[in-house]
């Protein structure tokens, strides 16, 4: 119960060294993302790019939606749903929700007598739009309502996503780059304001030319002066057929903040798996937490 409590606290009310509140917005919620470690700023075929760059959704097609559950350590879940369709003469809308559920908590009085049962929870409900700026180049912006609550204690929040990309179709490559969370509290905890978990993100893929491999890299946080550049994630998708995908993932902050001692185990690492079915996409993501433990993402994906 105390290891729940204090990664609810660290969740929640913002008590991370960097202070800033709603820290359920950093989780990867996609297996396809999260397997490639969050590496996603410059990804253009994936509904849940909303949630890394909006600029991405305009080079979706059809209108795909997207499902994803998380696992968390003890009873705490995360589940997500992302979706896109285009609008003629307007442009491509994305709207998105991310919903996390800390289980039930025991309630008890100065005596430690039990008086009753809470729960506490997170959500996020987003609306995006992205259009193009010329051949290739597309933006994007996204308008977020954020929600936090434990017991009768609630925190909400209104913020920003802006991005655009780049995609050199004929080489492969895709750029992006991309500010997540501008935006403030509008109520707060026991009134302490704190600053959301700002992050600019700049990265790209390279699909090779010769091999069924595309890999991706990012910078991430690079609004913070503190070791700029050194937070980076990484990633690769191998095609091995027209139904399997095999993937990995590196993330070089999280495998030094989960170090025990000496060793980190597999802490920062990332693995996945992509089924292609029958129109469906199936695709399930394990992250390493060293010695903590580890984690396990499941989503399904499909055109309506």
């Amino acid at each position: 119960m105390l290891k729940k409590g204090l990664y609810i606290l660290l969740l929640t009310a913002g008590l991370s060294s960097a202070q800033s509140t709603f820290e359920f917005l950093k989780l990867d919620t996609s297996p396809r993302a999260a397997s490639l470690a969050g590496s996603y700023v410059a990804n253009a075929d994936d509904p849940n790019v909303i949630f890394y760059n909006p600029a991405g959704i305009y080079a979706l097609e059809g209108k795909p939606i997207s499902f994803s559950y998380f696992k968390h350590l003890l009873d705490i879940n995360t589940a997500s749903v992302s979706y896109s369709q285009e609008f003629e003469g307007l442009g491509r809308f994305g709207a998105a929700v991310i919903y996390m559920n800390y289980g039930s908590f025991t309630e008890a009085d100065n005596f430690g007598n039990k008086t009753g049962e809470f729960s506490a929870s997170d959500m996020a409900v987003m609306v995006g739009y992205a259009g193009r700026l010329d051949n290739n180049f597309y933006y994007g912006a996204n308008v977020k309502f954020i929600y936090s609550g434990i017991q009768d204690y609630y925190s909400t929040g209104l913020a920003a996503d802006l991005g655009v990309q780049y995609l050199w179709v004929e080489q492969g490559w895709k750029f992006g780059l991309s500010a997540l969370n501008i935006g403030s509290q509008i109520a707060a905890y026991f009134n302490k304001f704190e600053q959301l978990p700002l992050d600019i993100r700049l990265g790209f893929s390279k699909k090779l030319q010769h091999m069924p491999f595309e890999f991706f890299f990012s910078f991430n946080r690079l609004n913070e002066e503190e070791d700029r550049f050194s937070k980076i994630t990484a990633g690769g998708e191998f095609r091995l057929s027209s139904v399997i995908r095999l993937r990995f993932g590196y993330n070089s902050e999280s495998r030094k903040e989960l170090k025990v001692g000496t060793t980190a185990g597999l802490a920062g690492f990332n693995f996945g798996l992509g089924i292609y079915t029958k129109g469906y996409q199936i695709d399930y993501a394990l992250s390493s937490l060293g010695a903590i433990g580890e984690m396990h993402r499941f989503g399904v994906s499909t055109s309506l």
